[in-house]
């Protein structure tokens, strides 16, 4: 037993010995994204001092994904190639699978129910439909469909077991009835995702063995999306395996670390939703212009011909609307960052933008350590944030998510493989709880309906935040006492909640703002961004650059309250074998940085520094008291980091801890 760990009167469990001897593969800490990005080394400590500063520090990473995009345009092979695939899919009557696994899989669900479902809606609703009818499948809003590993219940938090398995990809894949000539896209922020390479090689197992021509065949229907460099990727042989097949076309967006350490919901998935959805907008762009005339595809909202590379293009423009709301921003920050130190809760509205709104409220829980979205039997409120959307009740109101039923897992469809062929026995275990939890009845256990019940059980309170979302033509409805933007306001208000409300517009309606400046309060906030009036038919910019606000904002409100430390993500949940070596790592340098610092040498003298499977050891254990004690929000890797400074103390300081256990 190492010196450390004998102070801590703690042996490594099987788990952890484990983990550090046999599972190295998922020790991804030499990842790219895995780096601290140097433009945000001090955000906790810039942001806490100056929120607008810290802000800016933020979306300042976001020129990375500008310098990526600008190689892409130079360099649009692979995704025009996509575009080709994608548009003949749709016109063959195909399937167009879009899997992901995490932010991810909420990416391949934004794809599906944001912007496919919405734009055929739509397209039936004009009388170009006739002319398009005879040529497309009946079906066509189902012929693209978004999957993310754990399917629909997985949108609210990840299931522990099931992103470390390559069968699920596989499972899921034919779940869904994709066979050979489906076109298959796997989009992963690391590269490394165990789920989603399994997705692309069962995907690619179904062209046989392929000889040349296959492999042509294979490779304009197989895609992997990814954000880290090859030459770091290569050692890890799932990743290997994938980028060393020739019948995969790769398409790599690495923009660099992240703004947050590890936190690839920010430049990594930002990026990626950016080219995937403007690959599905050219790709539709191209199936309508064989069929409709110039005013009737502007009607549809396309406009003046684009090309694919002039869309990637276009993600300028919206960072520079992003960046021009930075002041009204931090007011925003500072308003949600209050509420929570004075123990309030906020509820998020929306109804275009309810993916996009979601997505970011659901990620801050696996990213800071706090508790997931209550369920709907719970009476009392943990969850510091709630989303509401128009809905009478919880069905509905998932139906308006998705635009169709909601979909689990089958267990009789799932159990007996993760029986049979996952040899792992932790892996093994932990798929099959999660297993219990995937199924359709999740679609019961979360109500996020703005309806008189939740109002009631859930609703705002004294000194809580309400805050509203809306994109363009949503201003509209302001003007209609009776819409339920204008209830939420009332609500609200009623309630002795202050607002937020936060807008994406064009040019042409932002201006309608003005009227909602006038329903707030003082102390409450408003935040414009402003884009300009190009062609948006997927609503792909404005919910990008929503996207890109909350992501900041959400990322600034938890530095202000202390769950960030720098740029690294001290609260991290370690759920999956690749969050479990972040957080290791994070406890490792973090102690060595302080068993280091000139001022803790001069009070305790020098010590060595601590090793891989030490910290390793600490954080499963904390990891096993924090779950069986139910110690909520309680940061395992903070408080795996507090245990090993502590024990690092003289023998003296030492003995008051030895029972760590009493202290927590």
């Amino acid at each position: 037993m190492s010196e450390v760990l004998q102070w801590l009167g703690l042996n490594p469990s099987p788990q952890s010995v484990d983990y550090v001897g046999n599972k190295t593969q998922f020790h991804l800490f030499n990842l790219l994204t895995e780096q601290r990005h140097p433009n945000t080394w001090n955000l906790s400590f810039a942001i806490q001092s100056n929120i607008e500063a810290g802000l800016r520090m933020l979306l300042s990473v976001d020129r990375d994904i500008s310098q990526k995009l600008k190689w892409l345009v130079e360099n649009p092979e692979a995704p025009e190639q996509a575009v080709r695939a994608v548009a003949s899919a749709a016109m063959s009557g195909h399937k167009i699978y879009v899997y992901g696994c995490g932010a991810t899989g909420r990416l391949a669900k934004q794809m599906e129910s944001n912007f496919w479902r919405p734009f055929w809606k739509m397209v039936r609703r004009h009388d170009s439909w006739k002319k398009l009818q005879p040529h497309l499948p009946a079906d066509i809003e189902n012929r693209l469909i978004g999957e993310m590993t754990g399917a629909d219940r997985a949108l609210v938090s990840s299931l522990e077991g099931f992103e470390d398995l390559q069968l699920i990809g596989k499972l899921q894949l034919e779940d869904h009835g994709v066979t050979r000539g489906d076109v298959v896209i796997c989009v992963t922020e690391g590269g490394e995702t165990s789920s989603v390479i399994g997705t692309v090689l069962a995907a690619l197992r179904q062209y046989g063995d392929p000889d040349e021509a296959l492999r042509g065949e294979a490779r304009n229907h197989l895609y992997f999306v990814y954000n880290n460099p090859d030459n770091v990727l290569r050692p890890f042989e799932r990743s290997s395996s994938v980028l060393e097949n020739p019948a995969i076309t790769k398409i790599n967006l690495t923009t660099g670390p992240q703004a947050i350490t590890g936190s690839t919901r920010l430049q990594a998935t930002t990026s990626e939703t950016f080219v995937v959805g403007a690959i599905l907008e050219e790709a539709l762009a191209r199936v309508l212009r064989e069929h409709l005339a110039r005013g009737e595809l502007k009607a549809l909202g396309y406009g003046a011909p684009v090309s694919l590379v002039e869309r990637i293009a276009a993600f300028d423009r919206i960072k520079s609307a992003v960046d021009a709301c930075v002041p009204d921003m931090a007011r925003f920050t500072e308003l949600e960052a209050d509420t929570y130190r004075r123990g309030g809760f906020s509820t998020y509205f929306a109804k275009a933008a309810l993916i996009t709104v979601f997505i970011d409220n659901t990620e801050r829980s696996p990213t800071f350590r706090l508790y997931p979205l209550d369920r709907a039997q719970e009476t009392e409120r943990r969850s510091w944030v709630q989303v509401w959307t128009e809905a009478a009740d919880l069905r509905e109101a998932w139906r308006n998510f998705l635009g169709r039923p909601f979909k689990g897992l089958r267990e009789s469809s799932y159990r007996n493989a993760f029986e049979r062929q996952v040899p792992d026995p932790y892996l093994r275990e932990a798929a099959l709880r999660s297993l219990t939890s995937a199924g359709d009845d999740q679609e019961l256990s979360y109500d996020f309906s703005f309806s008189p019940s939740n109002v009631a059980s859930k609703g705002p309170r004294p000194g809580d935040l309400g805050v509203l979302v809306l994109l363009d033509e949503e201003l509209v409805e302001l003007d209609r006492p009776d819409s339920s933007f204008n209830k939420f306001i009332n609500v609200c208000q009623e309630r002795g909640a202050n607002l937020a409300a936060l807008v994406v517009a064009r040019r042409n309606l932002a201006d309608a703002a003005d009227g909602l400046k006038r329903r707030l309060r003082e102390g409450d906030v408003l935040v414009k961004a402003v884009l300009e009036a190009e062609d948006d038919p997927l609503t792909l910019r404005r919910q990008i650059a929503l996207k890109m606000i909350l992501n900041a904002h959400s990322t600034g409100v938890m530095a202000a309250v202390g769950r960030v430390v720098g740029n690294t993500m001290t609260n991290v949940s370690p759920t999956n074998l690749k969050l479990i070596g972040r957080a290791t790592y994070l406890i490792m340098t973090h102690v060595n940085d302080t068993l280091a610092q000139r001022d803790w040498v001069a009070a305790h003298g020098f010590a060595d520094a601590v090793t891989f499977a030490e910290a390793n050891a600490v954080l499963f254990d904390a990891m096993e008291y924090v779950r069986s004690h139910e110690m909520g929000q309680t940061a395992e890797v903070a408080l795996s980091i507090i245990r090993m400074l502590e024990a690092f103390q003289p023998a003296t300081s030492r003995g008051t801890i030895r029972d760590w256990r009493l202290r927590t």
